[in-house]
């Protein structure tokens, strides 16, 4: 079994690592940028120094990935205002066909011979805890693991890299909840390699917690803590989700129980056409109930989180109500992850909340308990309130408590989720806004119609795999 892992990552090294040609060619257009970075920051009132950030300049990119960061970093005497300003200033002047993204602030993306480029401002703070903005961290990962990785060390982050992104784990955006690459670098230098790293994950017992450099000085509540080893007070591994750490331990098991290289590919499911969704909605016998609305236009990381929030607010609230949700998900329009054209402003989009009930029609009438008949005070005004009301039946008693049957104000989920009730319960404020400029509810075989468009986001919701 050992020659046969190790025979499947040899092969998946060969095919990841990147040749001399591809690596010069990239670094040759990485210090065009940085070159031209430094000529634009002669032009400021303020000196600054430019560094080569990520994997590129950690050597652990894979082949294929044509991804350039360059930080432009500034005294940290300068106000957060002309950080933005120089920031945005250099951006546009190394890359004048690009465009401005947002994250803690703002920085230009574009492109240069068809590598993608980030020009991202940040402070030269002299230790990652004086951080003023969380990209201040980025230059201390990068001199630490370029200290400590060698060619065969990044020759197994890659590998490591690869088979995350082959079970689809791969990523510390919002919407994927993943691993970092700072953060699989991290874990293959604390295990050795990557078998020795899969050999750990198959058997972890979450919450684990490690801390490269014995300096952790806070606790956190997540399933992997991963110490920052420039940063005692920071989880590189915060964002990852409970789910994805047990789909990698999943996959982790898979691998050394029947090594092969189609682990570490991504295997998208054929999108359903229609037919297929109504074929499997009659099966299940559920009642799948869809919102479909235009997608607030803000960033991935600002819209999946809402996303999830409302998403939540609506189950809780629907349970609350006794109509039992069986399955709930989130999906958003062309959200591939792949970057869009720089030359296009972004396109509209739909997204959708989608809510599978296996009880969605309830009686009209609904059971509503009252304190304990000793509780004076409150069983009293409890009584008075519903005393003589001649839509409820009651109050009586029940055990040592009055109770009434009322009516129920909505008998149907899908009557709760086309009324303005939604807008009680937990949304995010920029769905809450998208909801009220108008939405779609779309019912059991219905939902047939987001084939176009969601056809692998329903693949998936009704083939899930680990």
């Amino acid at each position: 079994m050992s020659d046969e892992f190790d025979a499947v990552v040899d092969t998946v090294r060969a095919r990841v690592s990147p040749t001399d040609d591809e690596r010069a060619q990239l670094q040759r257009v990485a210090d065009a940028v940085m070159a031209d970075a430094e000529a634009a920051i002669a032009d400021l009132p303020v000196g600054a120094e430019v560094v080569q950030v990520g994997s590129t300049a950690r050597g652990t990119w894979t082949a294929g990935d044509r991804d350039v960061d360059v930080f432009v970093c500034f005294p940290p005497s300068l106000d957060r205002e002309q950080l933005e300003e120089y920031g945005l200033a250099v951006g546009h002047d190394v890359l004048p066909d690009g465009r401005e993204e947002y994250a803690e602030h703002p920085y230009v993306v574009g492109e240069r011979e068809g590598y993608a480029v980030d020009l991202v401002p940040c402070y030269a703070v002299e230790d990652a805890t004086e951080i003023q903005s969380a990209v201040d961290r980025t230059p201390f990962h990068t001199r630490y693991l370029q200290e400590r990785l060698d060619d065969d060390s990044a020759g197994e982050v890659r590998v490591a890299k690869q088979f995350l992104k082959g079970i689809g784990v791969y990523g510390s955006d919002l919407r994927t909840q993943g691993f970092s690459g700072y953060l699989m670098e991290l874990l293959v230098l604390e295990y050795g390699c990557f078998r020795a790293f899969v050999e750990a994950v198959a058997d972890w017992h979450p919450p684990v917690r490690l801390d490269p450099e014995s300096h952790g000085s806070e606790t956190f509540d997540d399933p992997l803590v991963v110490i920052d080893p420039t940063d005692p007070e920071r989880n590189v591994a915060a964002v990852l989700s409970e789910a994805n750490v047990a789909t990698l331990q999943h996959h982790a098991r898979t691998l050394l129980a029947e090594p092969r290289a189609s682990l570490f590919t991504e295997d998208d499911p054929d999108p359903f056409a229609a037919a297929d969704v109504e074929a499997a909605v009659s099966r299940r016998e559920t009642t799948p109930v869809a919102l479909r609305f235009a997608a607030p236009d803000v960033v991935d990381d600002q819209l999946w989180p809402q996303l999830r929030k409302s998403l939540d607010g609506l189950r809780s609230e629907l349970d609350r109500r006794e109509f039992e949700v069986l399955r709930s998900a989130a999906f958003v329009e062309d959200d591939s992850g792949e970057a869009e054209p720089l030359d296009t402003e972004r396109q509209e989009r739909d997204a959708v909340l989608l809510l599978e009930f296996a009880v969605a029609e309830r009686p009209t009438v609904e059971r509503h308990e009252g304190p304990p008949v000793h509780v004076r005070e409150h069983a009293s005004g409890f009584f008075g309130k519903y005393d003589d009301d001649p839509d409820v039946a009651g109050p009586f008693i029940d055990g040592d408590r009055y109770v009434v049957e009322r009516p129920r104000a909505f008998t149907t989920a899908t009557g709760f989720l086309s009324s303005d009730a939604i807008y009680d319960v937990g949304l995010g404020p920029r769905i809450e806004s998208a909801l009220e400029t108008g939405y779609e509810v779309l019912v059991g075989t219905d939902i047939a119609a987001l084939a176009d468009g969601f056809g692998v986001d329903l693949a998936s919701y009704f083939e899930p795999k680990p």
